[in-house]
């Protein structure tokens, strides 16, 4: 063995991921290590759980702090100090955003503006994950990036986080439009995978307890509504093309799969997959988020940009995706 290949090897980029100890930071983290890159996360543990990335405390180039994308000063040195900052922090979540309305939209759009700011300064380029739910009540299906979106009134609670991140998006693009900072956005949908829990109303992690546990599976309202569920193995690996495209700067990018499953069938498949005897009940809508709840019937991307620009094709399918969550929660 050669004496240079004793010595520490350099790591390629400086990383900084807000919100990297949630369910969808921890293993964009992972996958970055796995890389070769530094990586320091930021997460201040409101919905982010220390035990995501307690395995990755001895990983060379890793840090962990325990702080908000509010504290400015704190922001200011760590953007300047990285090649890159992956922008996950947010309020995540139907319940969450139902009982915390303040809270989803000032952590949403008050964080964005710190992180936006600061990557503007120092000059840093910046990827945000942005949500299906800013398509609001669009019904011209596959939701396609450059489709108008349809919100509902302001005073359905429901469309508060749709709108935050819709203004979260027009504020990325305005600093690329300004200054040319290198921004991207991704437009997650229904995003799932181990270390998901269903304390926020997240379907696929609600049901698979349930069924491990013997317990009925709750489906929300008729259960006709229908989603398309994509391994966070697969959306991680989607992330990390678009922010090293340059060709998705200043541009929105689709993440998820697209293949469609009503709530029903969803139900029916965490059944068949864990072998479990668990019933299926209907509960109201209102009966869970209160009176006058509405919900989008339908949600599925078009991914033919993500296809064009990164070469992005979900590899897992949803049998894998309960299994997995399976796995991770018995």
């Amino acid at each position: 063995m050669l004496e240079a290949d004793l010595l520490p090897k350099p790591f390629m980029l400086k990383t900084l991921v807000t919100g990297g100890a949630g369910f969808i930071g921890s293993h964009l983290t992972e996958r970055l290590l796995a890389a070769g890159h530094a990586v320091t996360v930021i997460d201040d543990f409101s919905t982010g759980r220390r035990e995501n990335v307690a395995h990755l405390a001895s990983r060379p180039g890793f840090q962990l702090i325990e702080g908000t994308v509010l504290d400015e000063p704190l922001m200011d040195r760590l953007v300047g100090g990285a090649d890159r900052v992956f922008h996950l922090a947010s309020a995540v979540g139907v319940r969450l955003i139902m009982e915390q309305p303040v809270k989803t939209i000032e952590t949403i759009f008050n964080g964005s503006d710190v992180v936006f700011r600061y990557c503007a300064r120092h000059r840093t380029r910046v990827l945000i994950t942005s949500t299906s739910e800013v398509y609001g009540k669009g019904s011209s299906i596959p939701f396609r990036e450059d489709d108008d979106t349809l919100s509902g009134a302001t005073c359905k609670r429901r469309w508060a986080y749709a709108c935050a991140k819709a203004l979260d998006e027009f504020l990325a693009l305005a600093h690329w439009t300004e200054s040319r900072l290198p921004v991207s956005i991704v437009r997650l949908f229904n995003t799932v995978g181990p270390r998901q829990t269903g304390q926020y109303g997240m379907v696929v992690p609600r049901f698979v307890q349930a069924a491990l546990a013997g317990e009925p599976l709750i489906v929300y309202g008729d259960g006709a509504q229908s989603r398309c569920f994509a391994h966070v193995l697969d959306v991680v690996e989607g992330i990390g093309r678009v922010m090293e495209e340059p060709a998705c700067f200043g541009k929105v990018t689709n993440l998820g799969t697209d293949q469609e499953i009503s709530i029903n069938g969803l139900a029916e498949k965490v059944l068949e997959v864990t072998g479990s005897r668990s019933l299926i009940q209907h509960v109201p809508f209102d009966s869970v988020y209160g009176p006058g709840f509405e919900d989008m019937q339908r949600r599925v991307p078009s991914l033919e940009r993500a296809a064009e620009l990164v070469g992005y094709r979900p590899a897992r399918g949803l049998r894998e995706i309960i299994q997995d969550v399976a796995a991770a929660l018995g």
